[in-house]
């Protein structure tokens, strides 16, 4: 896909009222991590932007105003750290499944889009990182 100067790219779109799907997200999550393969990276911490998409089957009883019934982002948010707490980690790409697989631990997710970049690498450039996708193949 080409786009044309001045064109916007589309939003992800996630949420799907027919197949009963709601967008859940994380955005811009910085937070400091223990990341990267090369000696300087081993014992200093640096700043990380994780961004989450997930696709959530609502349930068939309607949502009560009850947490219970959604996956609640400060779940998610706290489960990020949970992992970056666990120590050193060599690459984002290990980050990012690690964080997807702790997504899809509630079965409601069907997907989990993770974003993890690292934000102080090189002075010409915002972040460097990856986005991957996964599915939930407990549904």
């Amino acid at each position: 896909m080409t786009t044309k100067p001045n064109e916007l790219l589309e939003p992800l779109k996630i949420a799907d009222a027919r197949q009963r799907i709601r967008h859940v997200f994380v955005r811009d999550l910085v937070l400091l991590a223990l990341i990267g393969v090369h000696s300087h990276e081993i014992d200093r911490q640096q700043r990380v932007r994780i961004n989450l998409d997930l696709a959530v089957r609502e349930g068939e009883g309607g949502l009560d105003d009850n947490l219970a019934n959604v996956v609640d982002y400060e779940h998610l948010v706290t489960g990020v750290q949970k992992i970056f707490d666990l120590g050193h980690v060599g690459l984002v790409e290990t980050m990012a499944e690690k964080i997807a697989e702790m997504c899809l631990e509630d079965v409601r997710v069907r997907s989990a889009r993770v974003r993890v970049e690292k934000l102080d690498i090189f002075e010409n450039a915002q972040s460097v990182g990856v986005e991957i996708e996964r599915f939930n193949h407990q549904v």
